[in-house]
This record gives C-alpha cells, structure tokens and sequence, in this order.
C-alpha cells in the first residue's frame, strides 16, 4: 500500500472555503499515486486559532470539510484520513474529530481526540475529549491504528491500539515549531515501542501568530525514518508493507515479553 501525507500550509491569507477547495484538489491529484491519503489536524481552521472554533464548527456527517473530502477522496479512489476538524456534537459540545473516508466516499469512522491540548486554556476548555480509541481496516492486511497531536505523548494510547490489531499509526497534528525535537522524538518512540508504522501529518505555516514545525514523517517499525518534509507545505509518498510489520515483530518479539499492564498472552 503506498499512503501519501499533505502537509498542508494553514495561513491567514486563504479562507477555510478557499483552502477547502485547494486541498480537495490536492487529494484528487493523488489519484493513481496513492492508495492512501493523510491531512493534518485542524486545516480547516487552524489548530491553534481558538478564536475561530466555535464559528468554524461543523458537522463530521455532512459539514463543508466532510462534504468536500467525501468527493474528493471518491474522484480519486483513495483511503483519505482527511485530518480532523471542529466538530459540533449533538450534544452541542465542541470535538476535535478525525474523520476516514472509503475510496467510494463513504465514511469509515471518525476520532475524537482524547487528549486535549492547553493546560487550563484553548482546546483543553472549549473542547470535550473523546472516549474510545479508533482503528480501521483497510484491504491488504493494514490496519490504521488513529491518534491526533496532543495524544502522540501518551503512549497507553498507542498501545492499546496496537493491542486492538494496529500496524500503522496515524497522527494529524498541528504542532508548534518551538517544540518540533519533540515532534520527531516521539514519532520514532511510538513507532519502535509498537512495531509499527508511524505517518504523522503536521502543518506547515504560521496560524493564529504560531509558527508550525512542519516535518511531517513516515516512521518504518524498526524506528527508521522512510520519509521527512521540511518547513513548507510539502507531499511525502512512500510504500508501507504489512510483511515489515510482522517481520520485525517475529524477529525481535519485544511485545510478548510485556509485564505491566494488559500483556497479551504469551506464545512460547
């Protein structure tokens, strides 16, 4: 499977709807490149744009993002992990939502992010936190294991998922410049400690007078870099076998040998 990560430039100067049509065309243009697609978190709005997300929320069924990727990720064929967005709840409470789309632009599932980012302010305020970890599985024996910015620091989570049949790990994010050694240090972290597959798709730009680190990363389950973008707004494509995973669990079967915790039962 071959998966492609948009490094979207999130900026001022282009309205959500303008940068909502630019990345349905980016999608598209994947077609036949990619078997999946992967965006940041939050690129309709901006991550760090608090001021924007109450007017900025929408529906994940049938809002304007969900609307335009649906298309989008049908016109190309493609697995779109098409970020996440501000969501609106029925419950009037605002999430920070990921949402996957099938290649016939059927949603798949959606996330709501668990850990919130801001202390005492920002997300961690205006929004609720999601409950329950999510995984997709797509054709060829890949399953998506899904994560979104703030939770990339909290490695129960990944191992739960990775515990619920995850080999490649998905994390849109929106993270800031000034913390971007940590950005690539976890990366590779939760990539090694779960054998597995890390795609994590930052921002790129400057939202809400935060300058973004970029650097979006394709992690292999041994923990080698496969892919890295720079700064700008960048696409990364690279190949992701199933056989890698299980290879590298087989040979240096680190997971079995867990104490602490829930530890699958061991195989000897």
């Amino acid at each position: 499977m071959r998966a492609s990560l948009l490094q979207i430039s999130v900026n001022s100067d282009e309205s959500a709807d303008e940068r909502r049509a630019r990345v349905a065309s980016l999608v598209r243009a994947r077609a036949g490149v990619a078997d999946l697609v992967v965006l940041p978190e939050l690129w309709p709005v901006g991550a760090f744009a608090y001021e924007d997300f109450a007017a900025g929320a929408e529906s994940a069924q049938d809002g304007p993002t969900a609307r335009l990727m649906s298309a989008a990720a049908r016109d190309a064929g493609v697995w779109l992990h098409a970020g996440s967005v501000v969501e609106r709840g029925t419950d009037g409470v605002l999430y920070n939502t990921s949402l996957v789309f099938r290649p016939d632009g059927t949603l798949a599932t959606t996330y709501r992010k668990i850990h919130r980012f801001g202390f005492d302010k920002g997300e961690a305020v205006l929004m609720g936190a999601g409950d329950a970890i999510a995984t997709v599985a797509l054709p060829g024996g890949l399953t998506l294991g899904l994560a979104t910015c703030y939770d990339l620091r909290f490695p129960e989570q990944f191992r739960q998922l990775t515990d619920a049949g995850a080999q490649v790990l998905v994390i849109p994010a929106g993270w800031p410049a000034r913390r971007r050694a940590h950005w690539s240090l976890l990366a590779r972290a939760r990539a090694v400690e779960n054998q597995a597959y890390v795609l994590a798709c930052g921002t790129a730009g400057t939202h809400a007078g935060v300058p973004q680190a970029g650097h979006s990363v394709i992690v292999d389950p041994w923990g080698e870099t496969v892919a890295e973008a720079g700064e700008a707004e960048e696409i990364l494509t690279a190949d992701l076998d199933p056989a890698r995973v299980a290879k590298t669990r087989e040979e240096f079967p680190a997971l079995r040998d867990r104490v602490l915790g829930l530890a699958p039962p061991r195989e000897r």
